[in-house]
């Protein structure tokens, strides 16, 4: 295959933009913002987890004081009426002395569940802070997730524009290479392969590997027309004054 050296040259720049495609599509599928928002997820997860114990252990303190509270008052109303009886007076020995035994017991027994009451107030105090920090800490969260959302759009959209510039200029690029030669190019670039490379310093630009002296000799001796081929990768090897061969293969 023959074509102009000029044209072979619009090859270094069609790979260096389909490398800044590649580059940018790549930042693209992997933001940072994407691994941020996933640790932020897990976080969310366990903060959640956090708030829905306190909300448990803080409804079962509820309904326990609900008991407590209830019985306090049902003994209230208990030992009330037990004083109207010992104030009517009517009251033989033997009844008198039981109804003085069961306000005793009474009396203790409020005692115990008013200490109770009291012990569950406070328990009620530390959950109440504990739910009150794990809604904070989701609060947090939310926020922070709205902001690295904005964030990932932000970045997204740039990197987006940046690709269809790109692609833009690349239109631009292949519509100055002749069919037969992006063709070749494009086929490598379907196999997943880099399409063109500079020959400098012996070392082809697509793969990097040192071209032996008989190759060497072989490309020097092409035609600055012909379309000369890596051995090892197979791409377009594109021949300029950086090349280092004995003459200059393209003007520039």
């Amino acid at each position: 295959m023959k074509a102009a050296p000029a044209e072979q040259r619009q090859l270094l720049d069609l790979a260096d933009l389909d490398a800044d495609i590649a580059r940018a599509r790549h930042q693209l599928s992997r933001l940072p913002e994407d691994e941020q928002l996933a640790e932020l997820e897990t976080q969310a997860q366990q903060a959640a987890e956090d708030r829905a114990a306190a909300q448990v252990a803080v409804d079962n303190l509820d309904r326990e004081y609900q008991r407590l509270d209830k019985e306090l008052t049902g003994m209230a109303e208990h030992a009330r009426r037990d004083q109207a009886q010992l104030d009517s007076g009517g009251l033989g020995h033997k009844a008198l002395a039981e109804l003085q035994h069961e306000m005793t017991g009474l009396t203790r027994r409020r005692d115990d569940t008013e200490a109770e009451l009291l012990e569950i107030m406070e328990q009620q105090e530390a959950t109440g802070a504990e739910l009150d920090r794990a809604q904070a800490v989701i609060a947090g969260i939310d926020d922070r997730r709205t902001e690295l959302e904005q964030a990932r759009r932000t970045a997204a959209a740039t990197l987006e524009d940046k690709v269809t510039d790109l692609l833009s200029r690349r239109d631009a690029v292949t519509g100055e290479v002749p069919g037969e030669l992006l063709s070749v190019y494009e086929k490598l670039r379907e196999q997943g392969r880099v399409g063109a490379g500079l020959l400098r310093a012996r070392r082809c630009g697509a793969c990097r590997m040192e071209l032996d002296p008989r190759t060497l000799a072989a490309i020097t001796a092409a035609a600055d027309d012909e379309v000369v081929r890596c051995e090892e990768c197979g791409a377009i090897l594109v021949r300029t004054e950086q090349s280092g061969l004995s003459r200059p293969a393209v003007d520039e």
